[in-house]
């Protein structure tokens, strides 16, 4: 599917050339000539990034970054990429706090360009991709758990999903949650985006609770007439009154035995929250990849998103020492990149628990 490309740039030449050079590269370019025109645009477009100068008149880049990240919680992993004559470091801490995943110095180099947005399109496909396949494993394992129901107890049903990272919520023929799991437990508890009210799940306005609904309605009519697999799943984002990233749901329909009483289980609810952290079982990843103390260490830190001069900080070491173990992680376990490493460490839906 060709990629969308929202252009932001009010110097008419520039921001024509820049869309020359993007649509001779395949993308599907919007051009607008300042911030007002650029949130006109996004009420009817879903872009897949967004190049943006910062000094323009009216509406800055900092100002159209910003409406983005309030008004369209589902563009929350979109690669906002600035600009910009400003390249000096106050500058870039400056939007980096704003939220910008990326920095273009004017003049542009075009290659420069080209590259970079493939990059970040990448990186954005690959935590897509992540998440998808958690949700997948999440929903297989609990399939098989419920194929085996009748052959285990209750506890032990409890505690094998309590082992998910993902929220799980079962739900009866009433929408009612008859069970929730410990990180969907954890979730509700924060009650930032999904609450528990009258048994039912509700979103953190009408709007969210109505979509959620039906979804739930959509999956118990799949349900009741015995989907075929896939038959009646959905998802939807949930955004949250704190600003932090949305929580991901996924309903979907169980298969039921024609005698299942209302009570019982008719739909399961995924949630993945994006702001939780994975407990990193530090002596399993040590077994399974052959790690020395160090290389785990690192690892653990590197799943936590620390930076590689903090860590050689925090651990009391050289740089190049730090270099030498990340080497030695990519070799043991088969990556190249330090982003496919923390996505090694961290993309397993079944942990320890979670922070």
């Amino acid at each position: 599917m060709t990629k969308k490309i929202l252009c932001v740039e009010d110097e008419p030449g520039l921001r024509a050339d820049i869309a020359d050079e993007l649509r001779d590269a395949g993308y599907d370019v919007t051009e607008a000539g300042d911030g007002y025109a650029a949130l006109a645009a996004l009420e009817t477009l879903t872009p897949d990034i967004v190049l943006c100068d910062i000094t323009m008149p009216g509406l800055s880049g900092y100002d159209v970054l910003n409406e983005v990240r309030a008004r369209r919680p589902d563009l929350a992993d979109m690669p906002f990429v600035f600009l910009t004559a400003l390249a000096g470091r106050a500058d870039v801490i400056a939007g980096k706090r704003a939220g910008a995943d990326d920095y273009l110095t004017k003049p542009i180099d075009f290659d420069v360009m080209l590259a970079t947005i493939e990059s970040r399109l990448g990186q954005v496909e690959r935590m897509r991709e992540k998440q998808k396949s958690e949700t997948e494993k999440a929903q297989e394992a609990f399939e098989a758990l419920m194929e085996k129901s009748a052959r285990i107890t209750f506890e032990v049903a409890t505690e094998a999903f309590n082992r998910v990272s993902l929220g799980m919520f079962l739900l009866d023929s009433e929408r009612r949650v008859v069970f929730a799991n410990q990180t969907g437990r954890a979730i509700l508890d924060e009650q930032d985006g999904l609450l528990l009210s009258g048994g039912l799940l509700r979103g953190a306005t009408p709007k969210e609770t109505n979509q959620l609904k039906a979804l739930v309605d959509e999956a118990l009519a799949a349900a009741q007439r015995g989907a075929a697999p896939g038959d009646g799943e959905g998802g939807v984002a949930l955004p949250r009154p704190s600003g932090a990233r949305s929580l991901v749901t996924l309903v979907c329909p169980l298969q039921r035995p024609a005698d299942a009483g209302p009570d019982q289980p008719a739909v399961v609810v995924f949630v993945s929250d994006p702001e939780r952290k994975p407990r990193i079982p530090t002596d399993l990843l040590a077994r399974l990849y052959g790690l020395t103390p160090a290389e785990t260490r690192l690892a653990v830190a590197l799943a936590e998103g620390q930076r590689l001069d903090e860590i050689a900080e925090n651990f009391g070491v050289a740089r190049t020492t730090i270099a030498f173990h990340l080497r030695s992680l990519f070799r043991k376990t088969d990556t190249n990149r330090q982003a496919d490493l923390v996505a090694l460490f961290t993309g397993n839906p079944v942990t320890l628990g979670t922070e």
